[in-house]
């Protein structure tokens, strides 16, 4: 059986984000760029709810690129953040090293957050896939952004030729969860994804509160009126 059948889990998956920094995010085209920032934050929160061993990596920080968006480091405030000269990740050892670390530990799916998708993700995807061919690597579509629509829809379909697994990262949060039985990480799942899913954590907040007669999350003044002006 293909492995590629096997779903993400929290213990057979390892994360990388690559390029997530305002210089790159100002070519994107493909996403509006609030909404590829939230779904990048949104996955790193995702990744520490579950243990998720995390690489990140930049280019040309000082020169072009500058720093990753500070919502991302806050997420992971002890990591060592990888720099690079090349614009394939796959071209500098200590990212190699990092990915090859913690594969050693049965993280061989590697979900990959990045800018730009026809760039710096083609080829590190490719690259990769090349020289370690157990490696699988899941392609974030909606963490990730490309300097035109055709630019990132050509580098996906590209990447999916090759064997890469295209997701997204509500996709990826909930593959993780797998099941709501699961009560050591239900809490900050849904405390996720009502910050960061849009109509599906607004449709649970009005759940708890309508349906359930549960709390309101945040405390408020008074419910006043109607009063119908005279």
């Amino acid at each position: 059986m293909s492995s590629k059948l096997e779903v993400l889990t929290p213990q057979n998956s390892q994360l990388i984000f690559i390029d997530q920094q305002p210089q790159m995010a100002f070519g994107v085209q493909s996403i509006d760029r609030q909404v590829l920032k939230n779904n990048v934050v949104g996955l790193a929160k995702a990744a520490k709810v579950f243990n998720i061993p995390t690489t990140i990596t930049t280019v040309e920080t000082m020169s072009f690129s500058g720093h990753t968006y500070p919502e991302l480091l806050a997420v992971f405030p002890e990591n060592d953040i990888l720099e690079r000269t090349s614009m394939n990740s796959w071209d500098d050892q200590n990212v190699r090293d990092a990915l090859a670390k913690n594969a050693a530990n049965g993280r061989k799916k590697i979900v990959v957050s990045g800018l730009w998708t026809e760039v710096c993700n083609t080829t590190f995807a490719l690259s990769a896939l090349h020289d370690v061919p157990e490696y699988e690597i899941y392609m974030v579509a909606d963490a990730s952004g490309g300097t035109s629509v055709d630019a990132h829809k050509y580098a996906m379909d590209r990447m999916v030729q090759a064997g890469v697994i295209p997701v997204t990262w509500q996709q990826v949060l909930l593959e993780w969860q797998r099941d709501w039985a699961r009560k050591e990480t239900y809490n900050a799942v849904t405390s996720l994804v009502k910050e960061h899913s849009g109509a599906y954590g607004m449709g649970i907040d009005y759940a708890v509160t309508m349906v359930h007669g549960g709390e309101e999350r945040v405390h408020h003044g008074k419910r006043i009126g109607p009063n119908p002006a005279k």
